[in-house]
């Protein structure tokens, strides 16, 4: 869930139980028994227990490197969504500027392969041409005016240090590959995928006619340049340091920071006006300036044309797709096949008419009662984390009263925005190619978030489209979000019972509740700000146990030779271990004056820890597994069972596990946090 660093009322009322209209109803049980492999001993791989069937009959296809239920789910989705779509894309006559010609034109030039086919290059020339007369001189209003290409990154955000205000601020990039182990690990594996990936910008260039010895020559360029600002970058893990990549100045200061770029040409060019910036990663910026006076200008160049047909290559021909395709899909994730046409198509629109499509989503499939039923879950699971948090042995009574006031602090979003984005100043032509067009909705996107600038936070704000299968915690805000698509089944379903529901979608909502008291957002306070409210003591054993967290996840071997790397996944494993904690005790709180029976020889704690397993079904390639392990702060999918469900003491106790299991991890050395 990359997110943004990606839930109290009387339990008088329970989660199945709080209408009349439900009083009388028997719910299932929720749990598929054709997804699980009771062949398997639970004991031994527990994972494989409860999800083997699921893993079986949905073997990996071509499109696919990793697919599991999340992955399913999004599946669904994406066909509901597509239905929605070429009903609009099929109308004739659509009002200009109406939302419906928007969605329905630009799906249509996605679509249409026919006439990118035909154009090839030939909507990315006026960049080319842009670039090829480009002059030292011209490079920082170029960065600021262009979209695909730079040597750093530009966001808003809230200043941590003042969270109700918006801040201007950079972070390092200008390497494809986004991560520097890419670039320097001397790991067999990375060695060859550099190789490889050496090998695809050159065929790219050759593509934009470049012969073969002068794309040889641009492709060793673009790696050297990209190598040079990889060593200069943070780790992924040195990323996760929120004081670290905090450093507000103003623009002057900047200014003798870095004296190569014009930032005020720059900040003009890109239509912001500010005198405040934090510089995310001093190191890299610094480095990056000083390429730009170090450099040939001949050389900068090449690593601008490599970024503008990067960046634009899913908008131009099929020829230019499948050679993306094949490293990225291929050599990266292991992938046989691309996606579908119109599988990218709707993606596209999606990302581009985010809301304007989730509004028609909700509308159709997102029924009023699931909102209201999900709102009472997370009442509960914040009672559930309140208790919790009163019976910590190792953490003082200052402490824990401003936990409390953080926990009740939470803001939270369910579904869908209560105001739906305006999109009248997006104009989609379908005279213009594709490509343009994305040009003109990635300007749209970019303006829309620098207009954020200086300004008052607005909490309301959605950072995922409604349809999305997923969620997050924002901890400059304070707030816990679920949007529409995650809200089905197999993490909520309607008819199945509390075993159910708290094991899927209550871990979920207790993961993103526990995100703010992960090692990062325990170090914001109830009100999003960046500050210490821990008395030393405390601080100290959080700290410790974090790191039997992070020792544990690290020790396990993904692949032959390649271990996890506990550090980067820290916070998601540490949500994934109070989400189960927090959602199992909501579970029995509101199950102690109606237990639930045993159905289909499986008691109600065993069919929580199912559920729980069930929403990390899945099969993934060895490519992806190094892909995720170098770049991804969540573990895999198995481990989030295998290695999750270890440190739980009711697991143990659910499925009668003793010290002759394999899995067994001795309670002195279980984590122990929330």
């Amino acid at each position: 869930m990359k997110i943004k660093h990606l839930a109290l009322m009387a339990l008088a009322c329970t989660f199945m139980a709080c209408n009349k209209s439900q009083e009388t109803k028997q719910l299932g049980m929720g749990i598929d028994l054709a997804n699980m492999d009771t062949t398997v001993d639970r004991t031994v791989d527990f994972y494989r227990y409860a999800c083997g069937g699921w893993m079986d009959a949905h073997p990996l296809t071509g499109e696919y490197s990793r697919y599991g239920s999340f992955d399913a789910l999004a599946e669904n989705n994406r066909k509901q969504l597509n239905e929605l779509i070429t009903e609009l894309a099929e109308k004739k006559d659509k009002k200009r500027g109406s939302i419906e010609q928007k969605i329905g034109d630009l799906y249509n030039l996605a679509m249409d392969s026919t006439r990118r086919n035909e154009m090839g290059i030939e909507p990315l020339q006026p960049e080319l041409q842009k670039i090829n007369a480009l002059e030292r001189k011209d490079i920082s209003r170029f960065f600021g005016e262009d979209l695909y290409c730079g040597l750093w990154g530009m966001y808003v955000d809230a200043d941590i240090m003042n969270s109700k205000v918006n801040l201007l601020q950079t972070a390092q990039g200008g390497y494809a590959l986004g991560d520097k182990d890419y670039y320097l690990s001397q790991d067999s594996a990375m060695v060859d995928i550099r190789t490889k990936y050496q090998q695809h910008v050159g065929k790219m260039f050759q593509l934009l006619g470049y012969s073969e010895p002068d794309a040889a020559k641009a492709a060793e360029t673009v790696l050297r340049l990209e190598t040079r600002l990889a060593k200069a970058a943070k780790s992924k893990v040195e990323l996760r340091d929120p004081e670290a990549n905090y450093n507000k100045m103003t623009i002057d200061e900047l200014q003798e920071l870095v004296p190569q770029v014009d930032w005020h040409e720059f900040l003009d060019a890109l239509g912001v006006k500010t005198n405040n910036i934090s510089v995310g990663q001093i190191e890299h910026l610094q480095e990056a300036g000083r390429m730009i006076d170090e450099e040939s200008i001949a050389d900068l160049r090449t690593l601008f044309v490599w970024q503008a047909i990067d960046g634009s290559a899913s908008e131009l021909s099929d020829e230019i797709y499948m050679q993306n395709f094949e490293f990225y899909g291929k050599v990266l994730s292991g992938r046989e096949d691309p996606t579908p046409r119109w599988k990218r198509a709707v993606s596209a629109v999606g990302g581009t008419l985010g809301e304007a499509v989730g509004e028609m989503y909700v509308a159709k499939y997102f029924p009023p009662e699931a909102k209201e039923r999900m709102l009472q879950l997370v009442k509960n699971l914040q009672v559930a984390l309140g208790q919790r948090i009163d019976n910590l042995t190792w953490m003082s009574d200052s402490t824990k009263q401003r936990a409390h006031e953080k926990l009740d602090a939470f803001y939270v979003k369910i579904g869908y925005p209560d105001k739906w984005r305006d999109y009248s100043a997006l104009d989609i032509d379908p005279e213009l190619s594709y490509h343009e067009n994305m040009q003109r909705a990635a300007k749209f996107e970019q303006d829309y978030d620098f207009s954020f600038v200086d300004k008052p936070v607005d909490r309301d704000r959605w950072y995922m489209t409604p349809q999305t299968v997923n969620a997050y915690y924002n901890p400059t805000t304070n707030e816990i979000t679920f949007p529409a698509g995650i809200l089905q089944y197999p993490f909520f379903d309607m008819n199945a019972d509390d075993a159910f529901n708290y094991g899927a979608i209550g871990v979920v909502i207790g993961h993103e509740m526990t995100h703010g008291f992960d090692d990062q957002g325990a170090q914001f306070d109830k009100d999003g700000n960046f500050a210490n409210w821990w008395t030393a003591d405390d601080k100290k054993n959080f700290q410790e146990r974090t790191r039997v967290m992070a020792d544990f996840f690290s020790a396990i071997e993904v692949l032959p030779g390649l271990h996890g790397n506990g550090d980067l996944t820290l916070g998601e494993n540490i949500a994934d271990h109070g989400g189960l904690q927090i959602a199992f005790q909501a579970f029995k709180n509101a199950t102690k004056d109606n237990p639930l029976p045993t159905l289909n020889g499986l008691t109600p704690e065993q069919r929580f820890f199912i559920a729980y397993a069930n929403v990390w079904a899945g099969n993934i390639r060895d490519e992806e597994i190094r892909n995720r392990t170098t770049n991804d702060p969540h573990s895999l999918g198995r481990w989030r069972v295998n290695g999750a469900l270890p440190h739980i003491q009711a697991w143990y106790d659910a499925f009668n596990i003793d010290q002759t299991s394999p899995m067994y991890v001795a309670p002195e050395n279980r984590v122990s946090i929330w």
